[in-house]
């Protein structure tokens, strides 16, 4: 990745980036809602780390180091390589704006900074936001200091000894331990700028429904005060036009369902549905249209038609069952720590684990990039969503996760990808499930936000055990002993007896009468975490070779793919992370034993040829 090596202090001009031609090498940060161009914000800014908090304000900071954004300071590609405690981080840019037109705004976009961040533009205070994983935005017009240098002044303020936000897999010790890794402080996600007229599309949502074969979509509009506007929206699948719709823009909103020909069995028109085998997108042209016919706003979006359901115990995909092959995406580089290197980065792990036989991942106590969903989008891959964790049961925790886990699902819910949504991992921040009815009742009442928020997924209130309102029941069983655990889960009467008297990681799997008695889908949603012996390395269990592995995974995933009770599975893990080494890459994306084997095994059987995963960009680059 380029470096910038202009001095942090010292304007630069504004680079506009085409959003079609993929030139920068992180790609568009908001890959469903694209405008023509937009202002990446990347490389070197000044940076002060203000160990105890003490700075009050941008007057008082020392800058002394300058910082690669978007890497967090911890991550080496940062250049700042701090992985010690610290409670704050300050960040300066200088900029020379670009030249606005009356009716014109400049937006300032932040992806994730981790974990309260306060922003002032020019001296003044412009924005204040919590959430270590959700994008917040501000317009900096009227901050703008005419005939002055343009400046951005972020403080980052993040605890790491606070256990009551939502924190995934950040460690609170010194240095790694266990099954958690270095935290992550600061900017970690894109930092950038779009230029938009002050009457504006601000969001879209699409939402497919198969059984009237009609997508929904709902805009909202940024009025700025007018009227008698009106939304245009184009849908087109390669050169075929599947609509060229406009709607009357009413109280700041658009929300239609645009309905297609019924297919029947006409399986020409069933190839528009989206599956990981056919990841068939529908592109969109939104077109924002004032009172005397003039175009005021023009971006790019995308959709996709197919259902997600659940039938007795079955996991169902566009109607039909879906035997789910996951493997849990932690979604860590060595020198990246969060943040990929770039956007190719996460186009590679997408390829990798299609490659390796997996028809999804679940994604592990984090959030991940927008552009990690897109890839998924675009070639066709499963995604389980899951909510970083608190780890501690306070009116704070849950005020805090509550807010974030609403806006993590506002974000991402128009992704075809995401198939199931994950707001509680193993009783994780709310440790007395058995005893106590408040944490319970938490627990419940997320997984029906959740529903109210996005009917259209299964929710897995609380994946591992100890379920209290689901969709699927998880399961998280690491026994080595494959005979065991076909004994577990092949015995006659199996479903009572599994809810009766199994205790996979000791706990009991449900808490409530009736989940034990419907057929809910079962997944056993982490297994196996068989790792490599070396030095200071951690996993469930290990073996001391490739060869070794090999055969232990091809004989695991063949007791595995022969148990009916499961409508899926999930292994642990895709790549190592720092010192956990149970993954089936390395840290640096290399195999372990060779893909296709691998592939073979995971698909239960003779499978295709691996996906390549260095191929031509071609129409497939990013937008």
């Amino acid at each position: 990745m380029s470096r910038e090596r202009t001095p942090a202090h010292e304007p630069r001009p504004i680079k506009m980036v085409s959003s079609e031609d993929g030139s920068d090498p992180h790609g568009y940060p908001r890959p469903l809602l694209r405008r023509a161009e937009w202002i990446p914000l990347h490389g070197s800014w000044d940076f002060a780390i203000d160990e105890a908090a003490h700075c009050a304000g941008p007057d008082q900071v020392k800058w002394n180091q300058t910082i690669q954004v978007p890497f967090a300071p911890e991550a080496d590609l940062s250049g700042i390589k701090q992985r010690g405690f610290f409670s704050a981080c300050w960040y300066r840019r200088t900029f020379d704006a670009p030249a606005l037109g009356e009716q014109q705004r400049l937006v300032l976009h932040f992806q994730a900074v981790d974990h309260a961040a306060t922003v002032w533009v020019d001296g003044s205070l412009a924005t204040v936001h919590e959430g270590g994983y959700t994008p917040f935005q501000v317009d900096i017009t009227e901050f703008l200091v005419r005939g002055r240098r343009h400046e951005i002044v972020v403080r980052a303020y993040d605890d790491p000894h606070d256990l009551s936000k939502p924190r995934g897999k950040q460690d609170w010790e010194l240095e790694p331990h266990s099954i958690w890794y270095p935290r992550t402080t600061g900017i970690w996600q894109t930092v950038w700028m779009e230029v938009v007229p002050k009457t504006r599309v601000s969001d879209v949502r699409w939402l497919a429904n198969l059984e009237r074969w009609e997508l929904g979509v709902h805009a909202l509009i940024e009025t700025g005060g007018r009227t008698n506007l009106r939304l245009t929206v184009k849908l087109r699948v390669g050169n075929e036009q599947l609509a060229d719709d406009t709607y009357r823009v009413v109280a700041g909103e658009v929300n239609r369902r645009i309905a297609f020909s019924d297919p029947g069995i006409d399986d020409s028109r069933n190839g528009l549905l989206w599956s990981p085998e056919k990841p068939t997108l529908i592109d969109a042209e939104l077109e924002l249209w004032g009172d005397r016919g003039e175009l005021i706003d023009r971006l790019h979006s995308y959709a996709a038609l197919r259902a997600i359901g659940i039938q007795g115990d079955r996991f169902l995909l566009n109607g039909r069952p879906l035997g789910l092959r996951l493997v849990l995406d932690q979604g860590y580089w060595p020198d990246g720590g969060m943040t990929a290197p770039d956007d190719a980065a996460l186009r590679k792990d997408v390829e990798l684990a299609k490659a390796m036989g997996f028809n999804g991942v679940r994604k592990h106590q984090k959030v991940e990039s927008p552009r990690f969903l897109y890839w998924a989008d675009k070639l066709g891959l499963l995604v389980w969503e899951e909510m970083p964790s608190a780890y501690r049961f306070t009116p704070q925790s849950t005020e805090r996760l509550t807010r974030d886990w609403m806006d993590v699902i506002r974000r991402d819910r128009s992704h075809p990808c995401i198939v199931a949504w994950v707001p509680f991992n193993e009783s994780w921040g709310v440790p007395n499930l058995p005893d106590s009815r408040p944490e319970r009742h938490y627990v419940q009442a997320l997984y029906h936000l959740t529903k109210t928020l996005d009917p259209s997924r299964p929710v897995i209130g609380n994946d591992g055990w100890e379920s209290v309102a689901t969709d699927l029941i998880g399961i998280h069983d690491y026994d080595a002993d494959v005979e065991r655990m076909a004994r577990r889960y092949h015995a006659e009467e199996v479903r009572p007896r599994l809810f009766r008297h199994e205790r996979p990681g000791g706990r009991v799997l449900t808490l409530e009468a009736h989940l034990k008695e419907q057929d809910h889908p079962i997944v056993l949603s982490e297994f196996g975490g068989i790792a490599l012996v070396e030095k200071h390395t951690w996993g469930y269990s290990r073996c001391t070779s490739p060869k070794e592995l090999k055969e232990r995974y091809t004989s695991l995933l063949e007791t595995v793919h022969k148990l009916e009770l499961l409508c899926g599975f999930c292994y642990t893990q895709f790549a190592d992370t720092y010192q956990e080494a149970n993954g089936l890459l390395y840290a640096d994306r290399t195999p372990k034993f060779p893909l296709a084997d691998l592939r073979r095994a995971t698909a239960g059987g003779p499978a295709a040829e691996p996906l390549p995963v260095d191929r031509e960009r071609g129409e497939d680059g990013p937008p």
